[in-house]
């Protein structure tokens, strides 16, 4: 965690948690914040442009945001991003989860005040 004027920076792991699925090319990523004030911040930094920059080295075509303030969540959808799928890849390790896992690894910038609702290991 790096601390800078009443910021912090952390991985997007202490904000929300994930939930992922996969259809063909095609990788779905949901990104639930742990608590309601936290929700700002994620809309704000998890952009459709940031997590294409997060996935850069998969090239993903496309990312679409859907946001749902009511739950305090998005589903961020990305085309192309699997290799060709699950059926025509040889890599396992770009599906499921392990691309909530590099999405939830993407540094965000916090207001220091709102650590006290970070949730997910400390560490």
């Amino acid at each position: 965690m790096t601390t800078t004027n009443l910021t912090v920076t952390v991985p997007l792991y202490r904000l929300a948690h994930s939930r992922t699925g996969d259809k063909g090319n095609r990788s779905n990523i949901s990104v639930i914040a742990w608590h309601p004030a936290l929700w700002d911040v994620l809309v704000e930094q998890v952009t459709e442009a940031a997590v294409a920059q997060q996935f850069a080295q998969r090239r993903p075509r496309r990312v679409t945001r859907y946001l749902l303030p009511q739950l305090q969540a998005m589903n961020l959808v990305l085309d192309d991003v699997l290799d060709g799928g699950v059926n025509d890849s040889l890599n396992l390790d770009s599906h499921g989860k392990a691309l909530s896992y590099l999405l939830l690894d993407m540094p965000v910038t916090v207001p220091a005040h709102l650590s006290t609702y970070f949730g997910g290991p400390s560490v």
